[in-house]
């Protein structure tokens, strides 16, 4: 092997290795979910939203409904925030969808942000969910077989699981990797509104590992 060769090897065992060991390290969650399947009626749940008031995804039937997780330590939902998912918040809710924004990540956790903080954050950002929910237990987050920040999900009208995976189709922290990507939830709701099946149903979510409470 040339001194070269050897190089960009040893390289790429580096950067493996760091990723690995970074604290937000990338998952990749696998397109079959453990209780919430595509096609299916997709699970109700309850849950307080930032403001204490109890949430349940029944009271959103007849509405197309977005289901996002989400974690503002993450770098990759950083990479979102950066106007990317308001964008798509924005852009939805005038059309009547209705957005969740669900946290999982558990009150021990440093990442952890106390609902008044979660509501900080999303005010600094300009963000424009729905509502913001806080699922501290992780039970929302495991019935629906979230694994990743963000892991996005689509809800029909008729309260059935239309869409779950990744917002889009480059696994990356890049943000200039947006533009190029093919944004699978802007393409599922355009579908859906438009009264056609959704061309992708389910792809693999990528993010930081969602941190439940063990």
């Amino acid at each position: 092997m040339s001194n070269q060769a050897h190089d960009r090897t040893l390289n790429r065992r580096v950067f493996s290795a760091s990723l690995l060991a970074a604290p937000w390290a990338l998952s990749l969650a696998s397109p079959a979910f453990a209780a919430a399947t595509v096609g299916q009626a997709a699970p109700d749940f309850s849950a307080p939203d930032t403001t204490g008031k109890t949430r349940k995804l029944s009271d959103y039937k007849g509405k197309l409904v977005v289901l996002e997780w989400t974690n503002p330590g993450c770098p990759f939902v950083q990479k979102h925030y950066n106007g990317n998912m308001q964008g798509l918040q924005k852009e939805f809710a005038a059309r009547g969808v209705v957005w969740l924004a669900i946290n999982s990540t558990e009150a021990s956790h440093g990442d952890y942000l106390a609902p008044a903080k979660f509501t900080g954050w999303l005010g600094e950002k300009q963000a424009a969910p729905t509502t913001a929910l806080m699922d501290e237990s992780g039970k929302i987050g495991q019935l629906y077989g979230a694994k990743t920040t963000p892991h996005m999900y689509i809800v029909s009208p008729q309260g059935r699981l239309i869409y779950a995976g990744g917002i889009d189709s480059i696994a990356s922290a890049r943000e200039d990797d947006i533009k190029t990507a093919t944004n699978y939830v802007r393409q599922g709701l355009s579908e859906a509104l438009g009264g056609k099946t959704l061309s992708v149903a389910s792809s693999r979510a990528y993010g930081c590992s969602i941190k439940y409470k063990t």
